[in-house]
């Protein structure tokens, strides 16, 4: 049951696929529907409905309203249960990606299973604390449980615990740089951890899949936008490659056994529960405490940067979609140059940043562009944030909660060596 016109937060009509669903109506519900169906460019007609339908400019309450044909995206305010609550399992879980999905599932009424092996490429208390916010909130719906990729008997355990309706998959070991010091490493996780999750899905009938692929696939790719159809030989770092591999396995799963995949291209993506490691949250740590930031070449690279809650609204329309396989770009559409996005960090936090300037590293591309064309149209993908509002954003979250997990992490590393 849809709710009353009150609950009415955004509603986005696509043209893809239909939804049955039934509206309790009255004359504020009939009036609310018909206005954003004007304002999705509709501006003339009939619902169609089990009662014959009505026209926008009737204000007649009715009993009932079944909508056919017509597809939605329903934001509630507050948050309601979804019709068909599935269980979902999100590998890297308790990650800034991972953790923010799960809590829009649990808000939506699905059940979650995060998995997350809290490796140290990053202060684990921040994945535990993501764990926490996210377990505040689904209650019994949300289960953590801690496991590597790379264990099959670990992986085989986690898909025995419960018949998970679809996987989104998010572990990986991320990071460009670090990829030259440790290929061997990426591969191993990247790649045969994705092998041994799509095998136990395989062994027990998990079909729909949305795997977490990267921009770093495009290397030196000089057509900009960067769009999906784009030839993408020639990637620059291990990570590239693990996630070209991945990829193709996806393909190949799709193609043999009738998965169901989505293969999501993430451009560069901030907002709250950022990584530490990431450039935005490292530049606003440094500015904040008056220490210089290492900024790599003169500030002309460009990055297309996503704000979080977009990258969600793409991953969750994956979900509601039978896409067969495809890939998509999940981006702003927006480039930035570093020395712009350094500009509105400096603006958000009140303070001027030290640059201590390095040359272009290895493996780094000097821009990123999303073409996100095929996403609107097939997932009805439309970003919301531009950088300028997500910055202060990110940086209201990393006063509020960012810098304190700093400091936790800072106090233990400090008692542990006192001890």
């Amino acid at each position: 049951m849809l709710p009353p016109a009150n609950l009415f937060r955004r509603i986005t009509f696509l043209e893809e696929c239909s939804c049955n669903a039934s509206l309790p109506l009255n004359g504020s519900a009939e009036s609310t529907v018909g206005r954003f169906w004007k304002e999705a460019g509709r501006d003339s007609g009939d619902f169609p409905g089990r009662t014959g339908g009505f026209q926008f400019s009737s204000l007649k309450p009715l009993p009932s309203l079944t909508l056919r044909k017509i597809s939605l995206r329903i934001v509630f305010d507050p948050p309601l249960s979804t019709v068909c609550p599935m269980n979902f399992l999100i590998t890297g879980g308790a990650g800034f990606i991972g953790s923010n999905v799960a809590e829009r599932l649990l808000r939506a009424g699905h059940a979650v299973w995060a998995f997350d092996d809290l490796n140290e490429y990053y202060p684990a208390v921040f994945k535990r604390q993501n764990i926490a916010e996210v377990a505040a909130i689904g209650g019994s719906r949300f289960q953590f449980r801690r496991g590597d990729i790379t264990d099959r008997a670990g992986v085989d355990r986690i898909f025995s615990e419960t018949a998970f309706d679809q996987v989104i998959h998010l572990a990986a070991r991320a990071g460009v740089r670090p990829s030259l010091l440790e290929p061997a490493l990426y591969q191993r996780v990247n790649v045969e951890g994705t092998v041994n999750l799509l095998e136990a899905g395989r062994e027990r009938g998990v079909k729909k899949w949305v795997i977490a692929s990267s921009s770093s696939v495009y290397g030196l790719n000089s057509k900009m936008p960067f769009s999906e159809n784009d030839p993408i030989f020639s990637p620059i770092s291990p990570y590239a490659a693990s996630k070209l591999a991945c990829e193709a396995l996806g393909h190949v799963y799709h193609h043999i056994y009738g998965f169901d995949v989505a293969m999501l291209r993430f451009f560069t993506v901030y907002g709250p529960r950022q990584r530490p490691d990431l450039a935005i949250f490292k530049f606003a740590t440094q500015i904040d405490a008056g220490r210089p930031i290492t900024v790599f070449g003169d500030g002309s690279t460009a990055r297309d940067y996503t704000f979080i809650d977009d990258i969600v609204d793409g991953i969750v329309a994956c979900t509601e979609r039978s896409l067969g396989y495809e890939i998509f770009n999940l981006g702003e559409s927006q480039t930035v140059r570093l020395d712009q996005l350094i500009a509105l960090l400096e603006h958000a936090l009140g303070r001027e940043a030290i640059l201590d300037r390095q040359p272009l590293q290895p493996g780094d591309v000097p821009r990123t562009y999303a073409d996100i064309s095929k996403a609107a149209t097939l997932l009805g993908y439309r970003p919301q944030t531009r950088v300028e509002e997500g910055i202060p954003r990110f940086v209201e979250w990393f006063r509020t909660f960012g810098r304190g997990r700093l400091q936790d992490e800072e106090l233990r590393i400090n008692t542990e060596g006192r001890g």
